[in-house]
């Protein structure tokens, strides 16, 4: 069965926290905070650059680590592991399934997202020629960014 997805990054907070209620969670107020700086930023964030971007005081990064775990089992958000041994986060969009290609600097781990996927054509045909069901993939490229150069 598929996680629930959540409301687009411009949702408001009401429609977050009937998401969580509906979940039997609430909408504290480190969480709310918590979705308000992912929902600002397009691309996945470390838990440290999520407390960074809170208002000092507002939440220690403990409490960071707890709330994007359950943010991550109830599907709200995606969990991205670049190699680097740091993992990073994004809100998911409505419908969205995660499904995103990235360009990391190996200087300075800025992240870029990849539009497109050419990979979904092989994906299919490896599906239907082994009879896999469900097939998904990763992919993301490394490299040096313009500033690392």
């Amino acid at each position: 069965m598929s996680a629930p997805r959540f409301p687009h990054r411009h949702a408001e907070l009401s429609e977050l926290a009937d998401h969580l209620r509906c979940r039997a969670r609430k909408l504290t107020g480190p969480r709310q905070a918590i979705l308000g700086a992912l929902r600002r930023q397009a691309r996945p964030l470390t838990n440290k650059e999520v407390r960074d971007a809170l208002p000092k005081g507002d939440c220690d990064l403990a409490t960071v680590y707890r709330s994007m775990h359950l943010l991550e089992e109830m599907g709200l958000v995606k969990r991205f592991d670049f190699g680097d041994g740091v993992a990073r986060f994004k809100l998911l969009r409505p419908g969205d399934d995660g499904h995103q290609h990235h360009l990391v600097c190996t200087g300075c781990s800025k992240v870029v997202e990849v539009e497109e996927c050419a990979i979904s054509e092989l994906e299919q045909r490896l599906a239907t020629r082994n009879g896999f069901k469900a097939v998904t993939h990763r992919l993301e490229f490394f490299g040096l960014c313009p500033a690392c150069q």
